[in-house]
């Protein structure tokens, strides 16, 4: 999906490498530190977080975001556990 709506390839290539990786803003920064407390059950979302959290998304992008974060962790365990494979998006956007 990311590369339908603009993303480079490059970028998402490097997601999982966020943290050392320059090609993401400040704001991308924070919102990816904020899905792994979200996602991660070693992690929580402290208070320090939360606050650069909205440092950078006023209240409706944060409730938006925090709604899209936990959907997409919904939708994993649910697909987990009733063994659904990845479905290939991905793959399938870069064929072409």
């Amino acid at each position: 999906m990311g590369s339908q709506i603009g993303l480079p390839d490059d970028k998402l290539e490097e997601l999982d490498a966020w943290e050392s990786s320059d090609r993401f803003s400040a704001r991308e920064r924070v919102a990816l530190e904020y899905a792994d407390a979200m996602t991660f059950t070693d992690r929580d979302v402290d208070d320090a977080l939360f606050e650069r959290v909205r440092e950078e998304f006023d209240q409706e992008a944060i409730v938006e975001l925090t709604a899209t974060i936990a959907w997409e962790n919904a939708s994993s365990k649910f697909n987990r556990a009733l063994r659904v494979p990845a479905q290939g998006l991905w793959d399938q956007v870069r064929q072409k």
